[in-house]
């Protein structure tokens, strides 16, 4: 039987599958549009299923506060492109996952695979319905919560790459933002110096011992460097001892003794840090594509 653009159409519409494969499923099911839903998502299942397998990336972070900034979740959903990375469905579905962590209490990541999205739809579902519709596969990396009893949570946001949470006691939201976004720009690795793990600094300490003793100084010339080095990188790398990002001639230390606050805990998340990124030849793929049609 012939198929019509305005059948295709309408399967498009209720499956936001593509358009061929609307056009294909239809005529599987001599038009039934109830049949070629069912078919699309067998299809569509089987699609995200070879999908899951392939480097993901891309992506997005998204952080909730909840209303009375008591509570809040950061996580992060890869792709596997860039493009995909700015898709509306794409980020609908980030920030449906995160909604949904901020209303719940899911501890683990089995846990919130398993949690309803959408009425009868599991977040996990919801997921192969997306790497059926985009063609790339979508994965929920990982999140995190962070929350506050007595203070309260802030956040930022930058460009959808970068998230940031901190936890402050007696502090003012537009400060907590500020320093939300200072965590941001200048990625303290802890709170303060004592918060630094021990095979952080017995690693920075190797690397200093073996510059310092090139120089050819006595040991305990070195043994005094090697202590400068690591005092300016804790100064360096912990949020209390970096400079101020808005007024450099201060750190966040004295920022948060001036108005007696104390930074309790912080998140900061960055698209795709620590996982191998893809290395397409986009060209060959598109010909690729063009000789199989």
């Amino acid at each position: 039987m012939t198929i019509s653009a305005a059948l295709v159409k309408e399967l498009r519409e209720r499956t936001g599958a593509g358009m061929m494969d609307c056009k294909r499923a239809l005529t599987q099911t001599n038009g039934d549009i109830d049949q070629g839903i069912e078919l699309l998502r067998t299809l569509g299942v089987a699609s995200a299923e070879k999908k899951s397998g392939r480097i993901a990336a891309e992506g997005i972070i998204v952080q909730l506060v909840s209303e009375d900034r008591s509570s809040s979740v950061l996580v992060e959903v890869n792709c596997e492109t860039d493009f995909v990375a700015k898709d509306n469905s794409f980020k609908e579905y980030a920030t449906a996952v995160a909604q949904c962590l901020l209303a719940g209490d899911q501890d683990t990541m089995e846990e919130l695979e398993q949690s309803d999205l959408r009425p009868g739809i599991s977040v996990n579902q919801a997921r192969q319905e997306l790497i059926s519709k985009i063609g790339e596969n979508v994965s929920v990396r990982r999140f995190d919560r962070l929350r506050s009893s007595d203070g309260l949570v802030a956040g930022y946001l930058h460009g959808g790459r970068i998230g940031v949470l901190v936890s402050i006691d007696k502090c003012d939201v537009e400060l907590g933002k500020d320093i939300a976004m200072h965590i941001a720009a200048s990625r303290p690795i802890c709170v303060a110096e004592d918060d630094v793990p021990e095979e952080v600094i017995d690693a920075e300490r190797s690397i200093f011992v073996a510059q310092a003793k090139k120089s050819g100084k006595s040991d305990d010339i070195v043994a005094r460097m090697v202590n400068g080095k690591l005092k300016r990188f804790m100064k360096d790398n912990t949020l209390l001892g970096q400079a101020y990002v808005k007024d450099p001639d201060i750190t966040v230390g004295d920022l948060i003794a001036g108005v007696n606050a104390k930074v309790c805990e912080m998140l900061r998340y960055e698209v795709g840090e620590g996982l191998e990124k893809r290395d397409d030849d986009f060209v060959a793929e598109v010909m690729a594509q063009a000789n199989r049609a």
